[in-house]
């Protein structure tokens, strides 16, 4: 019998082609409501996820059978991963599939901050010509400050020294090799801080980074200061940010991930100088279908071969 895999949420097609003609049975089940998910489970070997669908331990309890999971995506915060690993279930992510669309609504999003796009689209869609109210400022001879120099931020960084910034970052868990080969300049978090015209966070959502940029961060930013966060919501402490944009501390924010997702009536979204967009950054056809290209391979791989080479928890899995 053929070992099945459930698709639990929206991946591109072509990852059930690729599983399918690999002999798997798969049954792509994304509008599955949570009863219905919790009833497929059960009869799971491999089980392939974005972010929309929450991998908890109770729901893993219910899984008998399964012994990998599939993250369609970079972060696998949405993942037990610990409890996974207790049960034996490898657990995959497609790392890198999705760079450099994030890398370029990076770049979509400081832009659009930097020039009051959307602002402007708005009141000029309402029959408006107020051009003197959206003055900007330009990226040429600014200070980038990158929080986290993986994949993306160093994407991110080669794209803003196009437009003529000067880049530093801050990333304990990154050689002086890589900072050196991307023309990055190394900085404590604190320096970058107080320095940078526009922030930029890259760095994974953990109990480290939870709040990393708070009260006490924004205090010593300059007053024009600009935040960008495609990463993940949470490294940002949404309250302390909606006080120092109203208070006049910081001058903008573009935020594409959020504490809660969806954000519901949330105050920072109604501030002018704020731009936002729903956990967009890898949200391209080339990236979607790349993901899924990925996850498909490294899950049949697993399954069919026991590769554990790239799973997120090696440790103590069966080869």
């Amino acid at each position: 019998m053929a070992m099945k895999i459930l698709i639990a949420d929206h991946v591109d097609g072509c990852c059930g082609e690729l599983l399918r003609a690999r002999g798997f049975e798969v049954e792509e089940s994304a509008s599955a409501n949570s009863d219905q998910l919790l009833e497929k489970i059960a009869a799971a070997d491999g089980l392939i996820v974005r972010s929309a669908t929450k991998v908890t331990a109770q729901l893993l309890a219910l899984a008998p059978k399964l012994k990998v999971i599939g993250r369609a995506g970079a972060g696998v915060d949405n993942i037990d991963v610990a409890a996974a690993a207790q049960r034996g279930i490898a657990v995959f992510n497609a790392a890198a599939a999705n760079t450099i669309s994030a890398a370029e609504h990076t770049l979509a999003l400081m832009l659009a901050l930097a020039r009051q796009l959307p602002r402007a689209h708005v009141s000029l869609t309402q029959g408006k010509w107020n051009r003197a109210e959206f003055q900007g400022v330009e990226l040429a001879g600014k200070i980038l400050g990158i929080i986290g120099l993986g994949r993306i931020g160093r994407e991110v960084a080669a794209r803003a020294q196009a437009f003529g910034m000067t880049v530093i970052a801050y990333d304990p868990l990154i050689s002086a090799e890589v900072f050196a080969a991307a023309g990055v300049e190394a900085s404590t978090f604190e320096n970058l801080m107080r320095r940078s015209d526009f922030i930029s966070i890259h760095a994974p959502f953990t109990s480290d980074t939870q709040y990393l940029i708070g009260e006490e961060q924004l205090k010593i930013c300059k007053p024009n200061v600009r935040l960008i966060n495609t990463a993940r919501g949470g490294i940002i402490d949404e309250q302390a940010l909606w006080r120092a944009l109203q208070e006049g501390r910081v001058a903008g924010a573009a935020l594409d991930v959020f504490e809660n997702e969806p954000p519901g009536d949330l105050p920072l979204l109604r501030l002018p100088n704020v731009v936002a967009t729903p956990h967009l950054g890898a949200s391209t056809v080339e990236a979607q279908r790349r993901v899924a290209e990925e996850i498909a391979g490294a899950v049949a791989d697993f399954l069919l071969n026991k590769k554990i080479e790239n799973a997120v928890n090696p440790d103590g899995l069966e080869t």
